[in-house]
């Protein structure tokens, strides 16, 4: 699934790419994908331009120029949004199938038409993701569901020790859950509790005052590194800059198992047989405490 690292990474190359171009034309191919009436759909947003993209948690914001209603698209799963034009692709989401070999193709569901003859495409292989038009009352209300944005000022030492107290969840769960840190998914939980050395199973109310400092400056480190790199899903794809999403390069526990461990060196990662929050976990039998 595509976490914070890359729908931030999309959210940084939309703006770069479609603000303010006029969308003429709207396919829908797989109409429960959009939620609310195709016809309301076309008619907020036709003729109509994108002034921001933004994002909370993993969700994309859409800012438009000529109402006060905001478009929402959720990648959930297997989402990519791809955009083009000419001979030039900028892809982000899951890595399946590959971006300049779908456009469109049996996944692509939904897909924008701008003034200039480029292409929004949404692409789900297995459509668990959705568009909506929302107004401004209901975008707060979604918002509101999330918890604190990790790689916000608000997300103080003080402010994840508040959100700790009086649980004894397992720390892998505890991350995942979106109404207590935004935007962290299977991979970054992985590696922050290998960057704070603590194991994913572990249950909050164990953790030392030091132990939990450490899981929290693991988590905007983790995060902002992979943005630096462009994520994880699109590792093969370069964009019009010629950069690859390479942080898989860089991760030390996910997808690692039976690899030596980057920090005790001795020890390989291992794959749990036991599954958190029905995900596989990765951690150090040595590093992770």
């Amino acid at each position: 699934m595509p976490e914070l690292p890359e729908v931030q990474t999309i959210v940084n190359d939309l703006n770069k790419e479609i603000l303010n171009k006029k969308i003429t034309s709207i396919k829908i191919t797989k109409s429960r994908l959009v939620k609310g009436s195709d016809a309301k759909f076309k008619k907020v947003l036709i003729d109509n331009k994108i002034t921001k993209v933004e994002r909370r948690g993993k969700l994309l914001i859409f800012r438009l120029a000529t109402t006060d209603y905001r478009l929402l698209i959720h990648l959930k799963m297997t989402g990519q949004l791809i955009y083009q034009i000419k001979d030039k692709v900028v892809a982000g989401g899951h890595p399946e199938p590959k971006a300049d070999e779908c456009l469109p193709c049996k996944y692509t569901h939904v897909y924008f038409t701008f003034a200039d003859k480029s292409h929004l495409y949404f692409n789900d292989q297995r459509t668990f993701g959705y568009l909506k038009v929302v107004d401004e009352k209901e975008l707060e209300k979604i918002k509101s569901k999330f918890g604190v944005e990790p790689l916000s000022p608000d997300f103080t030492f003080e402010k994840f020790k508040e959100l700790l107290k009086g649980k004894n969840t397992m720390i892998k769960t505890f991350l995942l859950d979106q109404k207590h840190v935004a935007g962290i998914g299977n991979i970054y939980a992985d590696e922050i509790c290998w960057h704070a050395k603590v194991k994913p199973s572990r249950r909050i109310k164990t953790l030392t005052l030091k132990e939990k400092k450490e899981l929290w400056k693991a988590i905007p480190k983790v995060l902002n590194d992979s943005i630096k790199y462009r994520g994880t899903t699109f590792s093969d794809y370069v964009d019009a800059k010629g950069k690859k999403g390479n942080y898989v390069s860089k991760l030390k526990v996910y997808g690692k198992e039976g690899e030596p461990c980057a920090h005790c060196k001795n020890v390989n990662i291992e794959k749990t047989k036991i599954k958190i929050s029905g995900r596989g976990t990765r951690v150090c039998p040595n590093c992770q405490k």
